[in-house]
């Protein structure tokens, strides 16, 4: 191993990454082989004892059970993991889909959160065409430490939260939606342009790093020794 990282030829593998910004490297799989994917995924439960490569192809996933048969994929979020960070981060991060059609993005969100030691509830199908249902929550939407927010169509459900809460707000723009939605370009510039403050914007279907700052605020609370 080099300084720093683990040379695999086709990828260097950022081995010190955990202790720089508090997490492991965590692998995007779309792009890559499944043979590759195993490597990596080798190298690092070698270095950490635990892995995630997220975009996951089932042909990626049974390579990597050949050599850790307890490696999960998630059929939805398409998260590929073995074991988990062994910690649990103050508070709690809670995932709100607009629609059906954005859980599987909710749920990489989720996961990802999840892996890197949060608390995560989930409420979905709760946008803004059915405004009752997102209300019904009013109590448990308050009581989280952050919220992450995926929403497609016009992107709005994220500004109402926004003005409901007094906590860090994270939207994630879905490519969910007909043709002047862009393929997600319209949530994007809408969640961009929100009236309500405190939301943060993540790219388009990107659940994966929406889960990972919800994560990245929960460590901060950690380190300062608060409970939210």
């Amino acid at each position: 191993m080099m300084s720093g990282f683990q040379d695999l030829g086709f990828g260097k593998i950022d081995i010190d990454r955990e202790q720089r910004t508090g997490h492991p490297e965590i692998v995007f799989g779309a792009g890559k082989t499944p043979e590759q994917i195993a490597a990596i995924f080798r190298t690092l439960v070698e270095a950490h004892g635990c892995a995630m490569v997220t975009r996951a192809s089932d042909e990626a996933a049974a390579e990597v059970s050949k050599i850790y048969p307890d490696a999960k994929l998630d059929e939805s979020s398409r998260l590929l993991t073995y074991s988990r960070r062994d910690r649990q981060l103050p508070g709690k991060v809670l995932v709100l889909s607009a629609g059906t059609s954005d859980i599987a993005v909710a749920e990489e969100a989720a996961g990802t959160a999840e892996w890197l030691g949060c608390q995560v509830e989930r409420i979905f199908d709760v946008g803004v065409a059915g405004i009752d249902r997102l209300l019904a929550y009013r109590s448990q939407i308050r009581e989280a430490s952050v919220l992450i927010v995926v929403a497609g169509m016009e992107g709005a459900l994220a500004s109402v939260v926004g003005g409901m809460v007094r906590r860090p707000v994270i939207a994630v723009p879905t490519s969910v939606g007909y043709g002047a939605h862009f393929q997600g370009l319209t949530p994007l510039l809408a969640m961009l342009t929100s009236c309500a403050a405190g939301v943060s914007v993540v790219n388009i279907d990107n659940g994966f790093g929406a889960g990972y700052q919800a994560a990245n605020i929960l460590q901060l609370v950690e380190e300062s020794g608060g409970e939210r």
